[in-house]
């Protein structure tokens, strides 16, 4: 007889737990997975789910192969001056993207969106969540001026001008925007990003 319960943590427990997560999110969609759903889906104890992953963002970006943790660099957006929260932001997003093998992933992140609904969902709900609107919400007053405009609306059209950079620069490859220097985007992206997330 084969032996019942959850699986131990071994050799092939990661790819298990990172299949599960993959479906999990497929199906479920990025708000409404957890991660006590992917470890039973994995048969695994949920502690083991925290061994190797640091969280929901990071085993997300796991499954979409993005190449960091973007908790991380948002952690870090957020711990610099409000000011500067436009362009650093880009800035950031440049470092992760600029690369040859990080416009590789944003081409193949892009594609997959693209032509799966389910794809598009989770892309959709990660960016409001864990990106774009935790900034917003985050850099929204504790008494929002009068006419600001809420912060997930903020956070999409935010999104919306970063994306429609990254899709000139790394798929359509409009040559402009694929020639144009780091310093240049910073100064001419930033100053709208800083005007949606942090008015």
């Amino acid at each position: 007889m084969s032996p019942r319960g959850r699986r131990p943590g071994g050799e092939d427990t990661r790819t298990t737990i990172l299949d599960a997560a993959r479906a999990e999110f497929a199906e479920q969609g990025y708000d409404a997975t957890s991660l006590r759903g992917i470890a039973r889906r994995a048969c695994v104890d949920p502690a083991l789910v925290h061994h190797y992953f640091d969280g929901k963002p990071a085993l997300f970006a796991e499954v979409m192969d993005l190449p960091v943790d973007p908790s991380v660099l948002i952690d870090r957006v957020l711990a610099g001056p409000r000011e500067r929260v436009g362009a650093a932001l880009v800035e950031t997003f440049l470092d992760v993207w600029d690369s040859p093998a990080g416009r590789q992933r944003f081409q193949a992140v892009v594609r997959s969106a693209s032509s799966h609904d389910e794809a598009a969902r989770m892309l959709r709900e990660f960016l409001t969540r864990e990106i774009f609107g935790r900034l917003a919400i985050e850099l929204t007053p504790a008494a929002p001026e009068d006419g600001l405009a809420p912060p997930q609306l903020r956070a999409g059209l935010a999104a919306g001008q970063m994306l429609g950079m990254a899709m000139l620069r790394y798929v359509v490859e409009f040559p402009e925007v694929v020639q144009a220097g780091r310093e240049e985007l910073v100064a001419l992206v930033g100053p709208a990003i800083q005007r949606y997330l942090a008015p």
